[in-house]
């Protein structure tokens, strides 16, 4: 098992970029199930939850493959007549994305058996409105043994209202409307970035969908889809992670590859923080504050503040000139790095879901362990910017959703360094 060791060393400078989006490639990945055929994915991120897409695929029948060397970040993916519709719980239980496979089995051939799905310990996160989305369209769902057995002949458009907003239940509802006969309507719609750049993906495939990026969206279904080359959008999360690293240090970084729109609530935050903030060609350029102010937030769902971000301001508002408040609205478990930030120094009280951060002047390097995805990268924000050596364990939690950060850092002049335990 690997660890990363960090020793803050000062600001940091220089060019690094944005790989493609984890979020938007796993239910990509996913829909090629849709369509019979080859398909090609290019600026796919290497990461482990892109490689347990793929595996699942692979169980399924299909040749998922990632190429290596110059075309690494290329995926192609062959899709047969027939497939086996079935996700198995030793790799859904790894990766809670793999129950967007539900939604292309079904629409497609009918019947789909996928275990309940496992992944980060940060909340709950039932998959109700998945399946309240799927019996709406007319399939027959039991729930036996931790598995979820649907079956349909053929699904039929509806109204589809959410009760609450679900990222991954409006991309699985949506993949399985695209192939129902009429119209769906999905109300209380998700209105991601990622679930935009989904639907554009599908209507490539022949797909007809509007209304993606906005609380409603309308699906008119086809007979079929043709398989898609298609490009991934960069990540705004690990683009967001990469320019708190430069404002925690007070450093100077410019990061390319990014979607400025995509970014909007974590950049003010970060101007309201004292960061120099400008858009250049195909990027965006911070500079870090000598003194970062304080700033509240309370996370929503797009276009509001990502809850994917708030471990990384928390480490960003550990280090201010005063008190900041940070909300967590999304899921109920996500302040467990509240603890690990303590063991650096930081002062950090939690009532509810919400935390009470009184910043200090420094954070001391101390060992700690990453409880999930956001919380390994906020912990190495904090190393960034702490006096001494800071060992940050169980990084597979990173390795889920960031393509080798410590190489990006290490290019940006921080002292890091990925070991062995």
């Amino acid at each position: 098992m690997d660890k990363i060791i960090v020793r803050g060393n000062g600001p940091l400078r220089g060019e690094t970029h944005a790989s493609g989006a984890k979020n938007a490639a796993l239910p990509i990945l996913a829909a090629s199930l849709l369509a019979e055929g080859e398909h090609s994915f290019r600026n796919v991120p290497q990461l482990a939850d892109v490689g347990t897409m793929l595996a699942v695929l692979r169980t399924m029948g299909c040749e998922a493959e990632r190429h290596q060397g110059r075309q690494k970040h290329l995926c192609r993916v062959r899709v047969p007549h027939q497939v086996v519709p079935e996700a198995p719980y030793a790799l859904v239980k790894t990766m809670r994305a793999s129950v967007l496979v539900l939604g292309p089995l079904l629409a497609r051939h009918g019947r789909a058996r996928v275990s309940l799905p496992g992944g980060c310990a940060i909340g709950a996160r039932p998959i109700d409105q998945h399946l309240k989305g799927l019996r709406a369209l007319g399939a027959e769902i039991d729930l036996s043994g931790g598995y979820v057995e649907a079956r349909a002949k053929r699904l039929r458009g509806a109204v589809v209202a959410f009760d609450l907003i679900t990222v991954t239940g409006t991309e699985n509802v949506m993949m399985a409307a695209v192939l129902a006969r009429g119209r769906t309507v999905l109300e209380n719609a998700a209105r991601e970035p990622e679930v935009e750049e989904l639907a554009g993906v599908l209507n490539k495939m022949g797909a007809r969908i509007s209304g993606a990026g906005s609380g409603e969206i309308t699906i008119d279904g086809v007979d079929c889809l043709r398989p898609v080359d298609h490009a991934i959008i960069p990540d705004r999360i690990e683009a967001g992670t990469l320019l708190v690293a430069a404002a925690i240090t007070g450093g100077e970084v410019l990061v390319k590859n990014v979607v400025p729109e995509h970014l909007e609530a974590v950049l003010q935050k970060l101007r309201e923080a004292g960061c120099r903030i400008r858009a250049e060609a195909g990027g965006i350029r911070l500079s870090g504050p000598q003194t970062v102010r304080p700033v509240s937030v309370k996370t929503a769902e797009h276009p509001g503040f990502p809850t994917d971000m708030q471990a990384q301001l928390m480490s960003l508002t550990s280090v201010a000139d005063g008190t900041s408040i940070i909300s967590e609205s999304i899921f109920e478990n996500r302040f467990m790095h509240v603890a690990e930030l303590r063991r650096m120094g930081a002062d950090i009280s939690v009532e509810g879901a919400t935390a009470v951060v009184r910043g200090v002047d420094r954070l001391s390097g101390a060992p700690v362990m990453a409880t999930d995805l956001r919380a390994s990268a906020s912990l190495i924000l904090a190393g960034l910017r702490a006096e001494g050596r800071t060992a940050v364990s169980r990084v597979y939690h990173l390795d889920r959703g960031y393509e080798r950060l410590e190489r990006k850092l290490r290019a940006l002049g921080a002292d890091i360094r990925r070991v062995r335990e």
